[in-house]
């Protein structure tokens, strides 16, 4: 680490708030505008711009010196989110499981939240160490030790990671926007049939349908491979062994340090591969494209495919019922609520005569084929940042000798890498 660098409490790099929730007994304190965050909010994105409840004028009058400024870093310090950390993008309130930093103008706010994300990630493992729910207060939190460079070179760091994660975020947008594409167009095509005439249309299971197109379910139209009791198939050695895709994982997206690993000696059929449609059909139902990587696929998952239609038709049938799956699952009286095959039979599909099917599929496959690889991109650009974070953090890398112009898009992006690499090696040797 550069000389440069100095160690600081976090309480000397801005105010430190502990959040506080008003009297949830008290209707008029929620559903006005201003943001109530919440570890039970998606903290796993940079900037939190939606919260799962807001508060009114009322609530926030009953906890007026909790209200953090925009670019306030947040961290949860609580159970089994401890340590995920946002940045604000407006005045906010949060609740008392978060401690937010009102970062001072001698630090870089983004240098802050990268730095703050690190040692969340440290505080998080060192809590599992311990029965106990984990818990950080006020006081400690506020003493914790951070290093840091001067201000300039906080900025030029912050950048690189930043454009990272612009980057990230675009695509995250583009595949909301085609995921929006891909429903509506699913809707208009194979569940609204205002452009057939009468005379086109005829009587089935399923109302009036085009001629010539077929009622099935969704057991004749894709495989459901059920996933393995993965505890019996341990790994022998490193080189032996598979990240095991759980409902945590694929609700996350990717494997952390908790995930579990399995030996590679497993069926074919229960080896989940980037673009696997997966289906959880236990505990938390969801339906997913999965591009975190070969895994082995554990029980209470489907992994979906077909040897007869194309992955768009399987998956958005699949997804269409996931509603009706969910209320099915919540109607059971055990712990965790799920659905049986004979949910997946008793779910009738359509299936299009050939030339519409086939017409279809040159709609669909694109927008698939963009979603997914940008799904795909989306987990090496998070990769490069996960790798380049600590090395940047921790001075390991001196950027302070890179002189490039930090404005620089994603295409240039390459370069400054480059750079940073070789002055690694270089350190190294």
């Amino acid at each position: 680490m550069s000389l440069e660098w100095n160690e600081v409490k976090l309480e000397d790099v801005g105010k430190i708030i502990t959040g506080k929730t008003p009297k949830t007994s008290i209707e008029d304190n929620y559903g006005g505008h201003i943001p109530f965050l919440t570890p039970s909010d998606d903290m796993n994105v940079k900037i939190i711009k939606y919260t799962n409840k807001t508060l009114t004028l009322k609530g926030l009058n009953e906890v007026k010196n909790c209200l953090i400024p925009k670019n306030s870093v947040c961290v949860s310090c609580i159970g089994s989110d401890l340590g995920k950390v946002v940045l604000t993008s407006e005045d906010t309130v949060t609740n008392q499981q978060i401690n937010s930093i009102i970062v001072n103008e001698k630090f870089d706010y983004n240098f802050i939240y990268y730095t703050m994300i690190l040692l969340g990630k440290q505080l998080n493992y060192m809590s599992k160490s311990s029965t106990a729910v984990p818990i950080i207060n006020k006081s400690t939190f506020s003493n914790e030790l951070i290093f840091v460079p001067s201000l300039e070179e906080q900025k030029k760091i912050s950048s690189i990671l930043s454009n990272i994660d612009a980057k990230i975020d675009n695509l995250d947008k583009i595949n909301k926007n085609l995921t929006i594409c891909i429903d509506v167009n699913f809707k208009n095509n194979l569940l609204n049939f205002n452009q057939y005439s009468e005379q086109e249309l005829v009587s089935s299971e399923l109302g009036l349908i085009p001629k010539e197109w077929e009622v099935s379910n969704l057991t004749n139209i894709a495989n459901y491979q059920n996933g393995l009791a993965m505890q019996k198939f341990p790994p022998e050695n490193d080189a032996d062994c598979f990240k095991v895709l759980k409902i945590k994982e694929l609700r996350q997206g990717f494997f952390d340090e908790t995930s579990d690993s399995c030996s590679k000696n497993i069926k074919e059929e229960c080896i989940v591969y980037d673009g696997d449609v997966i289906f959880s059909w236990s505990g938390s139902l969801l339906v997913d494209i999965w591009t975190g990587g070969t895994c082995g696929l554990n029980q209470h998952l489907f992994k979906v495919t077909s040897s007869k239609f194309d992955k768009w038709f399987y998956y958005c049938w699949t997804k269409f019922y996931l509603d009706q799956f969910i209320l099915i699952a919540k109607d059971k009286a055990t712990t965790m609520g799920h659905i049986k095959r004979k949910h997946l039979d008793e779910s009738l599909v359509l299936i299009p005569d050939k030339e519409t099917y086939s017409k279809l599929t040159m709609l669909f496959k694109p927008l698939f084929d963009m979603l997914i690889k940008n799904k795909i991109e989306i987990k090496k650009l998070q990769n490069l940042r996960d790798v380049l974070m600590p090395k940047l953090m921790s001075g390991e890398v001196d950027v302070s000798k890179i002189n490039c112009d930090l404005e620089l898009k994603y295409n240039y992006m390459k370069y400054l890498f480059n750079q940073i690499h070789k002055q690694l090696s270089k350190s190294v040797v």
